[in-house]
């Protein structure tokens, strides 16, 4: 188990996390290779709810980001989970989880509804996520898009996500 510290991002930290972000995504086989444009985006459209990052002897190693996203039938305060990006050399060590567990823990507490995420049903269902047939994300396989609600509303429809990840 590796030490380290997480927090919420600060303006001094965004050259790292740009970096950290266009490294943890280099070569990875569903990448973009836009996901730090992307939070960048998000943050320049005051869309980056919530944004923490892990750190280890001043290095950050960890970044998870959760915007707001829209659903057809207006449930209000629903979340979307991503990007999470984590440094190479600290993958697989636990770094990337929580993040998450943090993130949505400060969700729950501030009031949300729930939290959607596109991604590997074997690695999201560890934090409650499912797959939901009444909610839906264009584009992309039923299986690998889940919500995890936290207040037990059930919103139904498709979801958006900011225009921020059409960022290139």
């Amino acid at each position: 188990m590796i030490a380290y510290a997480l927090r919420t991002e600060t303006p001094s930290d965004l050259p790292a996390i740009r970096a950290l972000i266009s490294e943890a995504f280099a070569g990875a086989e569903h990448s973009s290779g836009t996901e730090a444009a992307i939070v960048d985006a998000l943050r320049a459209r005051a869309e980056l709810s919530l944004a923490l990052l892990a750190e280890q002897g001043g290095r950050v190693i960890g970044h998870v980001a959760f915007s707001p996203v829209v659903i057809d039938d207006g449930a209000a305060g629903w979340y979307g989970l991503g990007p999470v990006a984590v440094a190479p050399d600290r993958q697989g060590a636990g770094v990337g989880a929580a993040l998450i567990e943090a993130g949505l823990a400060r969700l729950r507490q501030a009031g949300a509804g729930g939290c959607v995420v596109l991604g590997d049903p074997g690695y999201y269902a560890r934090f409650g996520f499912a797959h939901d047939a009444a909610l839906r994300y264009e584009g992309a396989p039923a299986e690998y898009f889940m919500a995890l609600t936290f207040d037990g509303s059930h919103p139904q429809g498709a979801v958006r996500y900011s225009v921020a990840f059409d960022a290139s």
